[in-house]
């Protein structure tokens, strides 16, 4: 840096890019390099905002907006100052479907902090999560059929404002604006009087046609659906707006992004060919591919298919098959076993057991033994449990069933988008990366086994980088 600056050139720019995520604020600041880009810094903070639902109890899944911005805030100011002064564009991506509600003239409050002007919000509601839970199967069937390529599902903002229109329409007259988190944060930071959403959130709203790039206002405003809280949409990669204060010293008039989808951000993070295929096993599991250029999604949506097509960049879709059997499995299996033990009277440590039962299943190539895996269900098959076939007297040790349990969950998600699939799209690489994959070697053996491509580990899947890198090629 200070060679650049001695030899008279100016220091180079930064692009600052920023995940909301469901459980922590992640901040990256990516430089220019002869390679491309590399991450100069980053920091993560845990938001800690889950908080209670006054309307929707138990079944609602809230988080305290002014906990998610003070995470962001901390990130910021752990970051280093002579490098946020150098911020020309920021990039915004965060957890998708959810809905924030705000005053437009109100929404924040712009203050002095140790690190410059910073803001806070001021009349704005609870998020609601995607995880929330309050719109019943009943309660989405009564709704009208939206006209689009994804399915209506609680947690989707769309469903949750028809939920506050038939439970609380009271809730709905203090406010005029929504949208998702990370699109109110952007809203905050440009000073804009309608918020503006990518298609990637509008589509993971409900109600919103990718095809047309519009809302379905029609058939919203026949049940009285509020559509003046919808917002304006735009293309992802665009420039939303300009920063309308100094931000912890990044400067007045930075390019801030439109609002983006993590999911997008995080395969965009890791994806630079058309024909990788990428595969996250942390919590739960994801294969996703990028779809021929011109590839359109069906007109309705098919519940019982397991892929989903997401808008992507540049008018491209990704398809992918999303399960909800990943490393939570493997987790419930120790936790069964450490059950198990201290019902015998003894007691071992989960990650002890952890160690062993991989040690164990490294010592058996194979099993005869058949897990299907889906405790936790799949959206496509909710009512198809866990079950274990082909049990023989032979493939009854831990190590047995240890690898069985891999194999299925490999194979789990195999079965949502299969290898013929796969080679007839034309991939020739697997990217992998999460978690679970990272810390399990017989996981990454059956990874190995079935599908019949090179396999890459180590990409790092990072959504704040990948919401920084987009703005970084559009700069």
């Amino acid at each position: 840096m200070a060679g650049n600056e001695a030899a008279g050139r100016p220091a180079p720019a930064c692009v600052l890019g920023i995940d909301l995520g469901t459980t922590s604020v992640k901040a990256a600041l990516l430089m220019g390099a002869e390679q491309g880009q590399v991450v100069a810094e980053s920091c993560s903070r845990e938001t800690q905002a889950h908080t209670s639902s006054l309307e929707a109890g138990p079944q609602g899944m809230e988080q305290n907006v002014r906990r998610i911005v003070r995470a962001l805030n901390e990130c910021l100011a752990a970051l280093p100052q002579e490098q946020l002064q150098r911020v020309s564009h920021i990039g915004i991506s965060g957890q998708m479907h959810g809905i924030v509600f705000w005053k437009r003239d109100k929404g924040c409050k712009w203050t002095e902090c140790g690190t410059g002007p910073t803001f806070e919000p001021e009349e704005v509601s609870h998020l609601t999560t995607w995880q929330d839970g309050r719109c019943s199967p009943t309660f989405l069937s009564s709704l009208p059929l939206p006209q689009s390529h994804i399915s209506l599902a609680t947690g989707f903002g769309c469903a949750t404002v028809y939920w506050y229109l038939k439970k609380s329409p009271d809730f709905l007259k203090s406010y005029d604006a929504a949208g998702t988190i990370h699109d109110y944060v952007v809203a905050m930071l440009c000073g804009l009087k309608k918020p503006l959403m990518s298609i990637q959130n509008a589509a993971s709203w409900g109600y919103f046609n990718s095809r047309s790039k519009s809302w379905n206002t029609d058939i919203l405003k026949k049940s009285g659906f509020p559509i003046h809280l919808l917002p304006e949409v735009g293309d992802p990669g665009s420039i939303a707006g300009r920063t309308i204060c100094a931000w912890h010293g990044i400067p007045k008039g930075a390019k801030v992004g439109i609002a983006l989808g993590d999911f997008q951000c995080s395969v965009y993070s890791c994806l630079t060919e058309r024909t990788d295929a990428v595969l996250n096993i942390s919590t739960s599991a994801q294969l996703t591919i990028s779809m021929p250029s011109g590839f359109q999604p069906p007109e309705t949506p098919d519940p019982s298919s397991a892929v989903t097509y997401f808008p992507y960049f540049n008018d491209d879709y990704l398809a992918v098959a999303a399960s909800l059997n990943g490393g939570n499995v493997l987790a419930t299996f120790v936790d069964m076993v450490a059950r198990w033990t201290e019902e015998l009277g003894l007691q071992v440590q989960e990650p002890a057991i952890y160690t062993k039962i991989i040690e164990a299943a490294l010592a058996q190539n194979d099993s005869k033994l058949s897990v299907h895996p889906t405790i936790f269900g799949e959206r496509h098959i909710p009512e198809q449990l866990a079950s274990v076939t082909n049990i023989a007297v032979s493939d009854l040790s831990l190590g047995h069933v240890t690898r069985a349990l891999c194999r299925g969950i490999v194979e789990n998600l195999c079965s949502m988008l299969p290898v013929q699939h796969l080679m007839e799209m034309g991939v020739r690489r697997i990217l992998g990366s999460g978690s679970a994959l990272a810390r399990n070697e017989v996981l990454r053996q059956e990874v190995e086994r079935i599908f019949p491509f090179p396999v890459v580990y180590g990409k790092d899947v990072d959504a704040a980088v990948g919401a920084a890198m987009v703005m970084f090629h559009r700069k």
